[in-house]
């Protein structure tokens, strides 16, 4: 029960609480094995120190009293210890002889006292049963508490060594086998040394806990500030982006991670609107189709009742010509309407093409069949320049059939009364990927999408860069035809040239450094375009150069081009990009503005292009080109 209480508790805390904490944990074993190191060795130091001391002056007592005792002057080795051993920091000095008793020392009331040789005093020296005849210097400091609750105490033992001068001395003889005389013990209290190390380890401890509470608070702060804040602000946006604030956006402060996060949540909102949009424009579509099939099956059996006896009245009434200019208008306008309910329901029923191989021509032939009676009438002549080694390619037949038709209407309303020639041509091209290949996709290094369906080019989607140049700052629009040539750009006029390139939604570069255009030596751009790599281009107006190594190395790509031209009175010039927008239309309250844009739907499907070539006066072109391999 407490695990899961625990549990619990850790999984209902905020991330930014839940880092914090990580890293004060961390801190803490960190910083509290420093310390913990610090003081030991701080101690190891302190008392390093005192033992050479001690040892020091073991040393300088030995070798002082030297002369004394080999001339047996007893009262000035009395004299000697007990000044030495009489100082602040010397607890006591004392001699022993090698049975343990105490010879010399400066308590002169342990003189002739026999020592504990299992006491801490003699223990190094009797640990094997027997005195040692030799000890190192690193054995013979020890440190022990003379009883409980009492100080530390540091204890020096110096071996007297029997020299050749004590068993040659006249005063008194030692044999020459003996190698110990006696031991030196020199003791001094630790109070000092231990208050020392309390201190400093009391001052370790205060910083250590410092630190740790420092850096507890300046993580938590910069945590808090550049981790949760974020993260409480993406929650939040998050939240309202759910219940429907698609325009919501989160500040972009940084650079760094969570500042691409920001980036990449506004771009992906901004999407998700365009997305809304789209599925509403998809649900007005929908709708629009619906309304148009309910329309064609309430309306048009009333519409052809209107429409047979309008007609029938019309015929019957020649000898009263005030009700034929009645029943004119009320024939035509039920035929336009008629006309109208017919491009509702072409747009709203495109669908994805059903392909199989298929005879480009024998399409063409079926559809001039169909429409040959209608043409007839308004004097309008079919002239087929049609290839008869044509592939086949894999299309949708009954689609093309569509488009074949609309083309030939369009093109008779452009004839005009007078009448006129249509001729449609076909044939096989094998062209280099600069003439056809469109691009479809476009990304910067960051993956967002270059591609703008807002402002198209040839009634293509464009490339959109955002542009800078001569300090000024705007948009290029590329044709999405590779190797076209066609821009826009909308940097002041007297601005020079864009020479810096970058991504619309992150800023990313797009300038390709190092790369001068090898036309005209200006500024290039590169970006993405899957599925043929990297595309390059130069900017600098009237050059428009272009190189995508990807799709050239692909090789000339086999394509069936169709023609469709007539003789009728043509298509300014300005008009020519607006022509496939969907409602757009030449022919004011005579057209509904959806018959190119249901073609170019079914071309685009196709995977092929659709341009067209007009001049006023002189008569309208569509080429279409469709992949013998799609």
């Amino acid at each position: 029960m407490k695990e899961n209480w625990l549990k619990n508790i850790w999984l209902s805390t905020g991330t930014g609480f839940k880092l914090t904490l990580v890293v004060c944990a961390t801190a803490l074993l960190t910083i509290s094995i420093f310390a913990y190191v610090n003081i030991r060795t701080h101690s190891a130091s302190l008392l390093a120190e005192v033992e050479r001391h001690a040892n020091q002056l073991s040393e300088s007592v030995r070798l002082s009293t030297e002369y004394d005792m080999l001339l047996n002057h007893r009262e000035r080795l009395h004299e000697s210890i007990r000044r030495v051993g009489n100082q602040r920091s010397i607890q006591r000095i004392r001699v022993m002889n090698k049975t343990g008793m105490i010879i010399y020392s400066s308590d002169a009331a342990e003189i002739g006292r026999m020592v504990d040789q299992k006491g801490e005093s003699c223990y190094m020296c009797h640990a094997a049963g027997r005195p040692l005849e030799r000890l190192e210097i690193k054995d013979r400091t020890r440190v022990y508490r003379p009883g409980p609750g009492a100080s530390r105490i540091l204890g020096t033992i110096t071996p007297i060594y029997n020299a050749p001068s004590c068993w040659t001395a006249a005063c008194h003889a030692h044999p020459k086998e003996k190698v110990v005389l006696g031991v030196l013990d020199v003791t001094m209290p630790l109070a000092e040394v231990d208050k020392d190390i309390r201190r400093g380890q009391l001052e370790i401890a205060v910083f250590a806990l410092s630190a740790i509470l420092a850096l507890s608070l300046i993580t938590g702060f910069f945590v808090r500030r550049l981790v949760a804040a974020p993260v409480a602000e993406l929650v939040e946006a998050t939240r309202r982006i759910a219940g429907g604030e698609l325009g919501h956006t989160i500040p972009e402060r940084a650079d760094d991670e969570l500042g691409l996060l920001a980036k990449s949540f506004n771009n992906m909102t901004h999407k998700l609107s365009e997305a809304r949009l789209q599925l509403v424009q998809s649900d007005k579509l929908a709708s629009l189709g619906r309304l148009a099939a309910g329309v064609a099956h309430e309306i048009n059996n009333p519409l052809t009742g209107v429409l047979t006896y309008s007609s029938f009245l019309l015929k019957h009434t020649q000898d009263r010509p005030d009700l034929q200019e009645d029943l004119k208008i009320i024939v035509r306008e039920a035929i336009r309407s008629r006309e109208i309910v017919k491009s509702l329901l072409d747009f709203a029923r495109q669908s994805v093409p059903r392909k199989a191989e298929a005879d480009i021509n024998s399409i063409i032939g079926h559809t001039e069949a169909v429409i040959n009676s209608q043409l007839a009438l308004n004097k309008v002549k079919v002239v087929r320049e049609l290839d008869p080694s044509l592939p086949k390619v894999k299309a949708d037949a009954s689609q093309l059939e569509q488009v074949f038709m609309n083309l030939f209407v369009n093109a008779a309303d452009a004839i005009g009364p007078a009448g006129g020639v249509i001729t449609v041509s076909s044939s096989v091209l094998k062209l280099p990927p600069s003439a056809v290949a469109q691009v479809r996709k476009a990304l910067c290094p960051k993956r967002h999408s270059l591609i703008d369906a807002g402002t198209p080019i040839a009634g293509k989607p464009s490339v959109r860069l955002k542009v800078t140049g001569g300090g000024a700052e705007g948009f290029l629009h590329l044709s999405a035809l590779y190797g076209a040539g066609g821009q826009l750009c909308n940097l002041p006029s007297g601005a020079a040239g864009p020479d810096k390139f970058a991504c619309p939604e992150c800023g990313t570069s797009l300038n390709n450094k190092g790369v001068p255009c090898p036309a005209c030596g200006g500024p290039t751009y590169a970006f993405e375009a899957p599925p043929w790599g990297l595309l390059e281009g130069c900017a600098v107006k009237g050059c428009g150069w272009q190189r995508w190594q990807g799709a050239d190395d692909a090789g000339h790509l086999e394509f069936v081009e169709l023609r469709v031209s007539d003789t009728g009175c043509g298509i300014e010039q300005e008009n020519l990009q607006k022509i496939f927008e969907p409602f757009y239309s030449t022919k004011g309250q005579k057209g509904t503005g959806l018959g190119l844009a249901v073609i170019w739907g079914i071309i685009d499907n196709h995977g092929g292009t659709i341009s067209v070539e007009s001049k006023v006066g002189a008569g309208t072109t569509f080429i279409i080109r469709l992949p013998v391999s799609a």
